[in-house]
Parts: C-alpha cells; sequence; structure tokens
C-alpha cells in the first residue's frame, strides 16, 4: 500500500519537474511556447493527461476502498492538480495555427474539467478525514471525470484531417 503510494508520487513530481523546465527561460523572453509539430505536442500532452487521469482514478478508488489514507491521497492530488495546472499554462502559451486551434482549445478545457475533477476528488477525501462524507459529491466526481473525457474525445475529432 504506502510502496505503491510512494511510485505514485515519485511518477507525478517526476512528470511536474519536466514540465517546470519551461518555467525556467528568463522573463524577459515573451511567454510563448514555440512548437513546430502540433500533432505531436498534442499527442504528449494527451498521454501526460491520460497518465495522471489513471493514476488519480487508481488512487481514488483506493481511497474510496480504504487503502489509501485520505492525507496521503490529498498530498498525490496536489501534486496531480500542480501538474495539470502547468499543463494549462503550456497550452494558454503556445500560439497554434488557426487548423489546430479548436482542438487545442478542446484538449485545454478537457485540463479545466479533470483539474476540477482532482479538486473535488480531494474535497471528498477531507471529508473522509472529517467522517462527513456526502453522496453527492461523488455523483458531481464523476460528472467532470465524463466531461473531461468527452472533451478529449472532441479534441481528437477536431484535428485537421
Amino acid at each position: 500500500m504506502k510502496k505503491g503510494v510512494i511510485i505514485t508520487i515519485i511518477i507525478l513530481v517526476a512528470i511536474t519537474a519536466s514540465s517546470f523546465i519551461f518555467w525556467v527561460i528568463p522573463q524577459e523572453i515573451p511567454q510563448t511556447l514555440v512548437v513546430s509539430d502540433f500533432e505531436n505536442y498534442l499527442d504528449r500532452a494527451k498521454k501526460i493527461q491520460e497518465t495522471l487521469q489513471q493514476s488519480t482514478e487508481v488512487e481514488f478508488q483506493n481511497l474510496l476502498t480504504g487503502k489509501t489514507e485520505p492525507d496521503d491521497y490529498i498530498a498525490i492530488s496536489d501534486i496531480t492538480s500542480s501538474q495539470i495546472t502547468s499543463q494549462i499554462s503550456e497550452f494558454v502559451t503556445t500560439k497554434p495555427p488557426e487548423e489546430w486551434q479548436d482542438s487545442y482549445i478542446s484538449h485545454m478545457e478537457s485540463l479545466k474539467k479533470f483539474n476540477s475533477y482532482v479538486i473535488e476528488t480531494k474535497v471528498f477525501a477531507n471529508m473522509v478525514k472529517n467522517n462527513n462524507t456526502n453522496p453527492e459529491i461523488l455523483k458531481k466526481i464523476d460528472d467532470l471525470k465524463s466531461e473531461s473525457h468527452e472533451l478529449l474525445k472532441k479534441s481528437d475529432s477536431q484535428r485537421p484531417k
């Protein structure tokens, strides 16, 4: 149990650390991420998001079954949310050509919904910690997860042919 949490945290920290490379650029340089292969960039971002989603879903299920402690889940969700915020920031600074804009916008919206999902699971973890759960939040969590998945599918369908 502890080994899985530690491995998850290490993976999330590694992803977060690699994303912060973009923040090392000096402040004087305009904050635009230069991308020449928009399809490849979007594929990479999608894989990162899918990895984060899978690890979050596994840890959330572990929280629900009592395999992960609420405090451990909260720590994991903080790292995940930070990573998602970093991904959103990258999308904001990327200037895709017109034919890629709809796909990029939908993917960014998917990331925002996913971040809301992670935040709501953290709220639920805090409720578990305080022995005060509300079943309605599980419906909200499920809805946010579904909306994120649908927006990701929409992004894929909007890619230029």
